[in-house]
């Protein structure tokens, strides 16, 4: 097999992994906090840092990776992470804990399958950049990332099946992936690229830009859970401290950087017209499109599958499988789009592509709650075929516009640029969501237990907290069941039989909350709507296609 074809199936293998870990954690997370025992409405902490923390760890690692790879060998720290990253999975699947300690050792266990991840995704563009051809990269990376979301499919339907036998399988899986792209990366791999020894190392810049993220996290974190009497906890001094400090390090951050010898971005690489574009545009594509997975799979839990006659102990499996339309539309895509780039640039095809995605979140807005699955399925197929447009020319854009010996610190960049606008991509969803529910959410579940017979639970219910009711519905989780189980036995005697069996019916929570769901969501797409178009902007103003290893061959050329 020429080599070109060995890097990219073994590339290709360590996104699929990747990938299939993400999707699978997503869905199968109702599964895992039943498994440790986890309460529902007291631990929404626990379920933002498994979900964020694993990119928080990738974005703050990922440009060091980068620069290590330029110094020591990209294929060499790429084999290193397909080794830890299995290390994390097979403790995920034997955490012995449960309850909060539990759900604190999956966080630490996640955070070292982040460590691998950050060495496979700082390395993988790279090196294939390295194998292929420049005319080839756009079909290659387009085949790569096609298999990021092929895994991320897979890991909607493995995780929605191993969930169900034992959570426990839901890490294993990726154990014996791990183990043969490990063995087979360390025996067929090569270094193309000549290591640059006289680099250095930027621990200021990793630490100033690390902390600030996690502070920013921490701070949205516990902004989102109730504090004294208040739903949320944007009051809290200590939520303030959090964000003002986070923010204050990310904008030092920049300064650092300029001062630093070996800085961790390499802020030059910014005068390049085309890099700076894409990864502009890369980063409001993460920003829009990072959070959307989460919200609609959410909003099908809690609120559209029972009110289809699904189960709560049903819904995490099928809201993956209704989600496939989004993955279809990038799988049909992305191979097509690499291919055109290949040909024609990546300008026109990633323009049009964040375009398509921001009148997607457009249309999703004009659906009512209880809306037909086609018209759904169609918004989101489309979404994904923009999406697809966009990935693989605006990455082989990026990378085929530095020079050769800046193509590990350069992945790195783009994919922390990604990882960091995906990041907060779900904390911004969360907080448009959260922040508009605390406004009608109490009122509407009161005039509820109202129209039920049971006014005596109004004043309770608007107590109830609104990121824990939300978060109980996405676990699987049936919150009024949870919310009668904790009543005095006094105040449960006052309650009729017939509301008591009005509110325990399937289909009366998520019609309580669906109005003011479906409300919060629309703020957050035309958000996600907005940020798409501006990254349309942003890719349009890439100018002229730029081979940097031309440019560089023309002038030796010239000089002789």
């Amino acid at each position: 097999m020429e080599y070109k074809w060995v890097v990219l199936s073994n590339t290709t293998l360590g996104v699929l992994m990747a990938s299939i870990n993400s999707t699978i954690t997503i869905i199968s997370l109702p599964a895992i906090f039943r498994g440790i025992d986890i309460n529902p409405f007291t631990s929404f902490q626990y379920l933002l840092w498994i979900l964020m923390g694993y990119n928080i760890v990738t974005a703050t690692l990922l440009v060091s990776f980068g620069r290590l790879s330029d110094m020591y060998g990209r294929v060499r720290l790429y084999n290193l992470g397909f080794l830890i990253f299995t290390i994390g999975s097979i403790l995920l699947s034997i955490t012995p804990n449960t309850g909060s300690l539990g759900a604190l050792e999956l966080i630490f266990f996640r955070i070292i399958q982040g460590v691998g991840g950050a060495f496979l995704m700082a390395n993988s563009a790279a090196i294939i950049t390295d194998a292929f051809p420049y005319n080839e990269r756009g079909k290659a990376l387009g085949i790569n990332q096609i298999a990021g979301l092929a895994g991320s499919l897979i890991g909607l339907i493995l995780g929605g099946i191993l969930s169900t036998i034992n959570w426990r399988y839901v890490f294993l899986v990726s154990v014996p992936v791990g183990i043969f792209g490990t063995i087979w990366s360390y025996t067929k791999l090569k270094e193309l690229s000549k290591p640059s020894r006289n680099e250095g190392l930027d621990p200021i810049g990793n630490i100033t830009f690390g902390l600030g993220l996690i502070l920013i996290l921490i701070g949205v974190t516990y902004g989102l859970m109730p504090y004294g009497t208040s739903q949320t906890g944007w009051e809290d001094p200590w939520v303030i401290a959090s964000m003002v400090v986070g923010a204050g390090l990310l904008v030092s951050f920049v300064y650092v950087e300029k001062k630093v010898r070996y800085s961790m971005f390499r802020l030059e690489l910014f005068k390049i017209r085309m890099f700076a574009a894409g990864n502009i545009a890369n980063l409001l594509r993460s920003f829009a499109y990072g959070g959307l997975m989460i919200i609609i799979i959410i909003f099908l839990q809690g609120i559209w599958l029972p009110l289809h006659g699904y189960s709560y102990s049903e819904t995490p499996f099928w809201a993956g499988i209704y989600t496939i339309p989004l993955m279809l539309g990038f799988v049909t895509m992305g191979p097509i789009s690499g291919w055109l780039s290949d040909k024609y640039g990546a300008r026109v095809l990633s323009t049009l592509g964040m375009v398509i995605v921001g009148i997607g979140f457009l249309a999703l807005t004009t659906l009512p709650y209880n809306f037909n699955y086609p018209e759904f399925a169609l918004i989101i197929f489309i979404m994904g075929l923009g999406n697809g447009m966009f990935a693989s020319p605006n990455t082989a854009s990026i990378m085929n516009s530095v020079p050769p010996k800046y193509r590990g610190v350069a992945s790195g960049m783009r994919s922390t640029l990604q990882n960091t606008g995906q990041t907060a991509s779900i904390a911004l969803f969360f907080t448009i969501v959260i922040a508009s529910l605390t406004t009608t959410l109490p009122h509407a579940l009161a005039q509820s237990v109202i129209q039920a017979g049971a006014p005596q639970l109004a004043p309770l219910v608007q107590k109830v907290p609104v990121a824990g009711a939300l978060f109980a519905a996405f676990l699987g989780y049936d919150p009024v069941k949870s919310m009668l189980s904790t009543l005095p036995q006094n105040i449960l005697s006052t309650i009729p039989s017939t509301a008591i069996s009005t509110m325990e019916q399937r289909t009366w929570f998520p019609t309580a909350i669906a109005p003011a769901f479906m409300s919060a969501l629309r703020d957050a797409f035309y958000v996600g709507a907005g940020m798409s178009f501006i990254a349309a902007i942003t890719s349009a103003l890439r100018g002229r296609i730029q081979i940097a290893e031309l440019e560089e061959k023309v002038g030796r050329n010239a000089e002789k």
